[in-house]
């Protein structure tokens, strides 16, 4: 998809020495592949990016593929994908039009584009959505499918914490409460910490019923991951809240990824509200000081108008 990352990916080829080509017309693609190959071996991996600026030639990239087949060549398809919020929320940070959008709106153009690619998304050897993962964690997935030779899990799971009381994070999948395990906010040597910290995670995880828990949503997990991938799922997010997003759903959290892992999942790591009370209690101290500052500039003068005043009476 455009805005999906096309770019960027080419560039991580680049730096794992893939010869790489961007916009070449579909039409094109074998003899580029014929000089390639008349290098003697100089020229061995080659990535090429192409997408539907090709107008009329991006239709001919089917048949073309054919014919490389039968000309002996290997070639896998990476189709980079993002949701529709994610690749408009792009497109205006960048102040590009969509290619497809012809001065309308973007999200007309991504719906255009969809439908012309799916195709080439069903036919795909590996699929990546962008939507959620960091350009560092993009570099490592590429690195893992064309560097570290590493079995692709095309779905991306993210287990995430959160605070009920900032909310339930929009874009999850499976959402799972943790309120029910005792609270460390509530012992004082605990409760500055957190998840992350060990105190706080060996308080949690030394109840049976964390354990437990875990156990139960693991197993849950590795009947459903297969589902969804079989489903045709690219992304699979699992969030786990409890109060504040700081000690039960942060040590949850950490613990599930660290088991899915393990089972060589495609997984990430995030912690949506750790700092938030944090901040807030900035905030608090800050517009304390503020007003604090107001008071003390209205009480200082208040006692200069009444000096003013003293010596006028004096006088």
């Amino acid at each position: 998809m455009s805005g999906a990352g096309k770019s960027t990916v080419l560039k991580f080829l680049e730096d794992i020495n893939f010869f790489c080509v961007d916009n070449l017309p579909p039409a094109l693609i074998p003899k580029f592949a014929e000089l390639c190959y008349e290098q003697g071996g100089e020229i061995d991996k080659v990535a090429m990016g192409i997408d539907i600026r090709g107008g009329k030639l991006f239709s001919d990239l089917f048949s073309v593929l054919s014919s490389l087949q039968e000309f002996g060549y290997d070639y896998e398809i990476l189709f980079l994908d993002a949701s529709e919020k994610t690749l408009i929320k792009r497109y205006k940070e960048t102040r590009r039009s969509h290619p497809l959008s012809k001065g309308g709106a973007i999200a007309d153009g991504i719906a255009k584009e969809r439908k012309m690619l799916e195709e080439v998304k069903k036919k795909a050897t590996y699929i990546i959505d962008t939507s959620n993962i960091l350009t560092r964690e993009l570099k490592e997935q590429i690195n893992r499918i064309f560097l570290e030779n590493q079995k692709f899990e095309s779905l991306i799971i993210t287990v995430c914490s959160f605070g009920f009381k900032y909310g339930i994070p929009v874009d999850s999948d499976l959402v799972f409460d943790v309120r029910f395990l005792p609270n460390p906010f509530y012992i004082q040597e605990l409760k500055e910490q957190t998840g992350n910290d060990s105190a706080v995670f060996n308080y949690v995880m030394g109840f049976e019923e964390s354990n437990i828990f875990l156990d139960k949503l693991t197993d849950m997990l590795e009947f459903l991951i297969p589902q969804y991938i079989k489903e045709g799922k690219n992304q699979l997010i699992i969030s786990i809240g409890c109060t504040g997003g700081k000690h039960r759903s942060v040590t949850l959290a950490n613990a599930l990824h660290e088991r899915l892992s393990k089972k060589n999942h495609n997984i990430l790591l995030k912690h949506n509200d750790i700092e938030k009370d944090v901040l807030k209690a900035i905030e608090v101290k800050i517009c304390h000081f503020h007003l604090m500052s107001k008071r003390r500039f209205h009480k200082d003068l208040e006692m200069h108008v009444i000096a003013i005043l003293q010596s006028f009476l004096l006088c």
